[in-house]
């Protein structure tokens, strides 16, 4: 049977499962980066980038760097620096196609996450990428997002997954490494496991920066 066999057609199918959010949903969004929100992004070692291109087709990219590699630069508009990656570009070239973005700040130990969503482009401006933080090499572009909508995430999904807590941890026994992972995605089936952990080790060490 199709999986999206049926599936939801309107809002209005959606609005009959649930009830309606509470109003203090809504209001929690600033819309600003004020001193509060500048603190958390001060604070994030991670950034989880939602973008789409023309089609529709959806990507999400982690980006990472130390606390406060991504720069507010004013009250309504943050950059976070382009860092050595696979060079596919998939985020990059999505935001120039359509120019939007979510963003999904982390803060290691805080169930509490931070939303920025809104319009968004890529630039090689030096007043720009003279402003932002280099992770690794000095940045070829930077994706600069206006704060349209800015607001604190509900912490439920942490509480639930206690992604923080160690003793809560999963085992890994059974779960394939990345070099695993890699070997049996590669399109040369000759391509062992140890091939591919020598090369990540040498992406690691010599291509980290």
């Amino acid at each position: 049977m199709d999986p999206f066999s049926g599936a939801l057609r309107s809002p209005d199918q959606l609005a009959e499962l649930y009830d309606p959010a509470a109003d203090r949903a809504w209001a929690k969004d600033v819309g600003t980066l004020d001193a509060v929100v500048r603190r958390l992004v001060a604070a994030s070692p991670l950034v989880v980038i939602s973008s789409h291109d023309a089609d529709g087709h959806a990507d999400a990219s982690p980006r990472g760097g130390p606390p406060g590699f991504v720069t507010v630069l004013d009250d309504g508009h943050l950059a976070i620096p382009d860092a050595t990656g696979n060079r596919r570009l998939d985020a990059l070239t999505n935001i120039i196609a359509t120019g939007h973005a979510g963003l999904l700040f982390l803060i290691p130990g805080r169930d509490q996450t931070l939303r920025v969503n809104g319009r968004a482009r890529v630039t090689a401006a030096p007043h720009v990428l003279e402003r932002v933080t280099a992770v690794g090499r000095p940045p070829r572009t930077a994706i600069v997002v206006a704060a349209d909508e800015v607001y604190a995430h509900c912490p439920k999904a942490f509480v639930r997954s206690r992604l923080w807590r160690p003793d809560a941890w999963p085992s890994l026994d059974g779960v394939p490494t990345a070099a695993e992972v890699m070997a049996a995605h590669h399109p040369d089936p000759a391509r062992s496991v140890a091939e591919e952990q020598d090369y990540l080790d040498e992406s690691l060490r010599t291509r980290l920066a």
